[in-house]
């Protein structure tokens, strides 16, 4: 968990999608994630603030982020990986794209430690060159990581020795699911490190960065491990004192 004492609690940005809600008498389009982020954020100890898949989000106006978890959600328009749209791919939602592309190469560009979830780790990869399986049950034969809709599948995932998310997770570990996507050609510098039964890549790290790590599972759903949001909010207090250090010299 993040420090104690004279430090300040770490701001995570959580990434947010734009969709039709209802909320009070109103009817509208609203920028909303599910609460479990937040929840998920504020047990390990940071403080999550809401980014909105509109902006401008370059690097010099991201830098008072200390962390930063790209969310899962809508499928990426294959056209950013070079492929036309299977017939199960779902309609691009350019705005949100252009936002966590962004984001993306902000936190790699500042170091910011980044959790990149489901979605989130298709970005990551896509961002560094890499591609995807637009339509997982071709690959692997089974529908497990995605059973139905509306409902998470249950994965048992193997890490790699010596891997951050062995260091996290363990040798193996149990995780939810909900995803017909998965990574197919692995982004430049990224590593495949922990694989489900099936084959499917379940995680993926950047080596030579501070954390930057990648879930093909969804750990916000699992209240009862909250490991990765508390590494998330680790690395994000070492880099919030790293940044104070730099700017008093």
């Amino acid at each position: 968990m993040a420090s104690s004492g004279s430090d300040r609690t770490p701001v995570i940005g959580v990434t947010t999608y734009l969709e039709h809600s209802a909320f009070g008498i109103w009817e509208a389009e609203a920028a909303v994630l599910h609460r479990v982020y937040v929840d998920s954020v504020r047990a390990a100890g940071g403080n999550a603030v809401l980014l909105p898949p509109l902006g401008d989000w370059r690097a010099e106006n991201v830098e008072w982020l200390d962390g930063l978890v790209l969310s899962g959600g809508a499928d990426i328009d294959p056209a950013r990986y070079g492929q036309e749209p299977h017939p199960t791919t779902g309609t691009p939602q350019p705005d949100r794209d252009d936002a966590e592309f962004a984001l993306a190469a902000a936190a790699l560009e500042l170091d910011v430690p980044l959790l990149a979830v489901c979605r989130g780790m298709q970005v990551l990869n896509i961002a560094l060159g890499g591609t995807l399986h637009q339509h997982t049950p071709e690959v692997v034969g089974t529908t497990d990581h995605q059973p139905q809709v509306a409902t998470f599948g249950k994965t048992q995932l193997t890490t790699t020795p010596g891997s951050v998310i062995a260091g996290i997770l363990g040798e193996t570990a149990p995780v939810l699911c909900h995803h017909h996507q998965s990574v197919d050609r692995l982004g430049r510098g990224l590593t495949a490190t922990a694989t489900a039964a099936d084959g499917t890549t379940e995680a993926v790290e950047l080596a030579g960065r501070s954390f930057v790590v990648g879930v093909q599972s969804h750990p916000e759903q699992n209240s009862a491990d909250g490991r990765l949001f508390g590494a998330l909010v680790d690395a994000a207090a070492a880099h919030a004192r790293r940044h104070r250090r730099r700017r008093t010299r």
